[in-house]
């Protein structure tokens, strides 16, 4: 179990030079790849095909005939780019190295990367899972303002860019674009955790922890499924910014993340209009973002005011409409609508009968397990769950998706910093000599 070091980046490759893209706005597929290069901090221009730009850009390379999206990455060039395409160029979606690790870390957020900066600079073999990219839904967000040690802010996407060569830097594998889809926590409690990889992979651990944060919950509205990508997405938009600049967009949502996206987009010099259900702002959103949305002359705040209809003009969104508490509804033409609604708990991987959670979804740990005075029946041992320990021995919940969580980055941090401390005490009660 000795500690590794790589001089090679796997999952978060270091930042390249600004890469160029052709590729169609209103395409989900071309979204989805503008939105990887974003929330991975791979600085990119993008040419929207027929522009004179990209019509020059394909000309230069030949490639005016090519299939969309084009990425030109130095001397190489991608025709049909994908996500995947791109990252397994880029040294991605790599197979497990090893059969069995101390430690793994189902989630690359902030909690799951910090669990795994930790433990891996201890010494312990550690492999996180992600079936997105790094940062979870903190890599959605234009700058986290308030973080501990970063008076100027810090990117989500930076953050996590950071975190996670950081935790290879210390030997941690990080195979992102491939989640875990199953386990197995039936086996006995001194057994190893199985885990089954979305590519069908299996590999065991001594120990694990759930970090796997929060879906965006979805909106029920008409046609709304033809829309994604094409006008309509969700979360806070951060690669929509730049191509927002002069048009008409409709966030919906009150927490620290729509905020966050409305600031976004008005300072690119996007007319926002703010869907609100609460009264008032305060009740979900800090102070600091709530005094600059009020005083920014292209935000205009709807309070209790919920999203009704979305229109299309066949190619995407042309227009929503909304209505306020009274009832009184208006239609208003827009070029992109933002749902930054809060989530569900991702729990889709684990068997409910072994982990418990509450009437919600989220995962139950520690404390929160002992409510009635005793463990759950399901508890084999004779000590009390350990802090952030679930219901089944040795898998740990931290994050977003942990009952009781602030929904806060640095307290996400600090529940993950934690989990790598106990995985020790764990480990002990294996054998296992570290």
């Amino acid at each position: 179990m000795g500690r590794r070091r790589r001089t090679t980046i796997d999952g978060v490759s270091p930042v390249r030079a600004t890469v160029q893209v052709v590729g169609r706005r209103m395409d989900a597929e071309h979204y989805r790849l503008r939105d990887f290069l974003t929330r991975t901090a791979q600085p990119y221009e993008w040419h929207e095909a027929g522009s004179p730009e990209a019509h020059g850009l394909l000309e230069s390379l030949g490639l005016v005939e090519a299939t969309l999206p084009v990425l030109v990455d130095g001397d190489r060039t991608f025709t049909g780019a994908t996500v995947e395409s791109i990252a397994t160029a880029w040294g991605g979606l790599q197979p497990p190295k090893r059969a069995h690790y101390d430690f793994v870390v189902i989630g690359a957020g902030p909690a799951g990367l910090a669990a795994a900066v930790y433990a891996a600079s201890d010494g312990l073999s550690t492999m996180v899972s992600d079936r997105d990219v790094p940062g979870g839904q903190a890599s959605y967000t234009a700058m986290i303002e308030n973080f501990f040690g970063f008076p100027e802010g810090i990117g989500g996407a930076e953050l996590a860019r950071l975190a996670g060569r950081q935790a290879e830097r210390f030997g941690a594998e990080l195979m992102l674009l491939r989640g875990v889809k199953g386990s197995r926590l039936n086996s006995r409690h001194d057994e190893p955790v199985e885990l089954i990889l979305d590519d069908g992979s299996e590999l065991t651990a001594s120990v694990v922890l759930a970090a796997t944060g929060m879906d965006w919950r979805r909106l029920d509205l008409d046609g709304i499924d033809e829309l994604l990508g094409h006008g309509v997405y969700y979360g806070a938009g951060r690669s929509e910014a730049a191509q927002c600049a002069g048009q008409s967009v409709v966030v919906v949502g009150a927490g620290n993340s729509a905020g966050q996206a409305v600031l976004n987009f008005a300072n690119a010099s996007a007319r926002v209009t703010m869907l609100v259900r609460a009264d008032r702002l305060g009740k979900t959103m800090s102070a600091y973002l709530i005094e600059r949305i009020e005083h920014h002359p292209l935000i205009d705040v709807r309070l209790e005011t919920q999203l009704t209809e979305l229109h299309s003009n066949g190619d995407g969104v042309a227009a929503v409409t909304f209505a306020d508490a009274a009832g009184k509804a208006e239609t208003r033409p827009v070029d992109g609508v933002f749902l930054c609604i809060g989530g569900r708990p991702h729990t889709d991987w684990c068997s409910r009968e072994h982990v418990l959670t509450d009437p919600a979804g989220y995962i139950l740990t520690g404390q929160d397990l002992l409510a009635t005075g005793t463990p759950p029946n399901c508890w084999p041992l004779d000590r009390d769950p350990l802090p952030l320990e679930t219901s089944r021995v040795g898998l740990f919940a931290a994050g977003d998706v942990r009952h009781g969580s602030t929904k806060r980055v640095a307290a996400a941090v600090g529940e993950g910093s934690m989990v790598a401390a106990l995985v020790f005490t764990r480990l002990a009660e294996l054998g296992v000599t570290v």
